[in-house]
């Protein structure tokens, strides 16, 4: 099985789909790294020697931000935002999308389950 920046890449696919699986490549960026390191596109990664694993890590870690390192810049990203009380800062912080979606309908991944409002009865008096 190789084992890529701590991440197990599944063994029957493709090298070129098997790359996508650690966090921040993509389908451009892992055809760019195989062709760097003159990797065919159609192996499979079960087939891959060591060495072309040191190839690869070699140019991801160059030339490429990936998993914790882009997860936490992401993250600083977005506290940033909030700190300095920006449009998306503020959307951010309420948990409501913030790229000009609509919010009337949809919307429900950021918000969460529907809340329903109303339905109270007036109490009696007597």
């Amino acid at each position: 099985m190789a084992r890529i920046l701590g991440i197990d890449l599944p063994k029957e696919k493709r090298i070129e789909i098997a790359l996508q699986y650690i966090y921040g490549i993509g389908p451009a960026i892992a055809v760019k790294i195989l062709t760097v390191t003159g990797i065919d596109l159609n192996k499979r990664s079960k087939d891959l020697t060591e060495d072309e694993i040191a190839k690869i890590v070699a140019v991801i870690q160059k030339n490429y931000v990936v998993e914790g390192d882009l997860r936490r810049e992401v993250n600083q990203n977005i506290r940033q935002h909030m700190d300095m009380g920006s449009y998306r800062g503020l959307r951010h912080r309420k948990g409501l999308p913030c790229r000009g979606q609509r919010t009337r309908t949809n919307s429900r991944t950021r918000k969460g389950r529907k809340q329903t409002v109303g339905g109270m009865k007036k109490k009696e008096e007597k």
